[in-house]
C-alpha cells in the first residue's frame, strides 16, 4: 500500500520524512507507522468532533486539515482510550497493539523534541503488557534435510541454492532479494547484505553455500547486453521478487510433505538461527551479529532448547530409574529374608 500523501496533514508528511529519511526505517516498518498514526489521527477526530461519529468505517474520516495544536491536549488517558480502541473494536492483539505503542511514541518525540510543536510527550509513562514470547517454529535438522532432498523445480539450482541460503545463514528474505552479484566475495567465502535499517553486514558461506551458488551462477543466464547485477533472477531475467521466492519456498514445503504445519519463509531463518544454536555451540552474541539484530534481547528468542535437549536433561537425573518398592517386592524381600535366617540357623545347628 502507497503512503497517499494528498490525504496527510503537514507535520504528519514531515514525520514520514524524517523516519524515512534521517532514521533510515525500512519501508515495511514506515509504511506501518504510517498507517497506525494515520487511524489515531482518524480516532482522535471521531472522538472529538461530533460531525464524524456517526461514521462506521474510519477510513472515511478526513485529517488533511488537521493542525497540530490539535495534538497537543492528547493525554496518556487518550492513548490508553486509543489502544483499548483498536483491541475491542479492531480486535489487534499483542504485537499489533505493541506496534502501534512503538509508532505513537516514535511519532509524539518528533513532534515535542525535534520539531517542538508540542509541549510534552504524552507516551512517557505510556506502558503495554509485554507479549508473551512463543518459541519460533522451526524445522528440524531431519526435515531441513528433507526439504533441500525434496526439492524439484524448473529452476534447480537457483531455487536450491535460495533454500540452502535460507536454511545456514538465516537470512532475511529482504536480504536474499536484495543479493548482487559484486556483494559476495567467493576468495574469502562470505557475502554482504543490507539488512534492517539499512545496515550492511557480512555474512559467511559455509561449502554447502559456496557449492550452491557455483552451480547456480554456472547455469545463471542474461541476454546478451544486459546489466543486471541481481544474483537471484526471475525466468525474465530480472530481480527476483519477495513473493516469487515465497512461492518457491512455499512449492518446496509442499513437495517435502512439510505444508501446513506453519512454515514459511521467516521460518527458515528461524531454522537457521535453531540449529546453529544447539548444533554449532554458537552463543547468543555471535548469533547477534549473524543474524543482524540490534540487540541481544532479539536473538534471545532463537537460544530455546529442543524438546531433545530437554528430555536429555531430564533423563540424566540420577533419580531418572528409581522405583518405589511395591508390596510385592517387600514381601519377596521378607520372604528372601526368611529363608537366609533359616538357612543361618540350620549352619548354626551343624557346627
Amino acid at each position: 500500500m502507497e503512503i497517499d500523501r494528498t490525504q496527510c496533514p503537514d507535520f504528519f508528511l514531515d514525520y514520514i520524512l524524517y523516519i524515512t529519511v534521517t532514521k533510515a526505517l525500512s519501508n515495511r516498518t514506515v509504511q506501518e507507522y504510517y498507517l497506525d498514526i494515520r487511524l489515531f489521527l482518524k480516532y482522535l477526530r471521531m472522538m472529538r468532533d461530533p460531525q464524524f461519529q456517526s461514521i462506521d468505517d474510519l477510513h472515511e474520516i478526513p485529517i488533511k486539515d488537521m493542525q497540530v495544536s490539535e495534538l497537543e491536549s492528547v493525554t496518556l488517558q487518550t492513548l490508553y482510550d486509543y489502544l483499548y480502541y483498536v483491541t475491542e473494536e479492531r480486535e489487534n492483539h499483542d504485537r499489533a497493539r505493541g506496534r502501534k505503542v512503538s509508532a505513537l511514541r516514535s511519532f509524539f518525540r518528533y513532534l515535542c523534541y525535534h520539531q517542538k510543536v508540542i509541549s510534552q510527550d504524552p507516551t512517557e509513562q505510556l506502558e503495554l503488557p509485554s507479549p508473551k514470547k512463543a518459541l519460533p517454529k522451526y524445522l528440524t535438522l531431519e526435515q531441513s534435510e528433507h526439504l533441500l532432498q525434496s526439492m524439484d523445480s524448473a529452476f534447480p539450482e537457483r531455487d536450491l541454492c535460495i533454500l540452502t541460503l535460507f536454511l545456514n545463514c538465516g537470512i532475511r528474505l529482504s536480504e536474499l532479494v536484495g543479493l548482487n552479484t559484486t556483494d559476495i566475495n567467493y576468495k574469502e567465502a562470505k557475502m554482504r547484505v543490507l539488512g534492517k535499517g539499512n545496515k550492511e553486514r557480512m555474512v559467511y558461506l559455509n561449502e554447502a553455500c559456496m557449492n550452491a551458488l557455483q552451480a547456480y551462477l554456472n547455469v545463471r543466464e542474461l541476454p546478451e547486453g544486459s546489466s543486471e547485477k541481481a544474483v537471484f533472477l526471475s525466468k525474465r531475467h530480472t530481480r527476483i521478487s519477495k513473493r516469487r521466492v515465497q512461492q518457491i519456498v512455499e512449492t518446496s514445503l509442499a513437495q517435502a510433505d512439510l505444508s501446513g504445519q506453519g512454515f514459511s519463509t521467516h521460518k527458515l531463518r528461524h531454522t537457521a538461527a535453531t540449529l546453529m544454536y544447539q548444533y554449532g555451540n554458537v552463543d547468543a552474541l555471535t548469533l547477534k551479529e549473524v543474524l543482524g539484530h540490534a540487540s541481544t534481547s532479539t536473538t534471545e528468542i532463537y537460544t530455546h532448547l529442543s524438546n531433545q535437549i530437554l528430555k536429555h536433561a531430564t533423563d540424566s537425573s540420577p533419580l531418572a530409574h528409581f522405583e518405589k518398592e511395591t508390596s510385592s517386592n517387600s514381601k519377596k524381600s521378607n520372604s528372601d529374608s526368611d529363608n537366609s535366617d533359616n538357612h543361618n540357623e540350620n549352619n548354626n545347628d551343624n557346627i
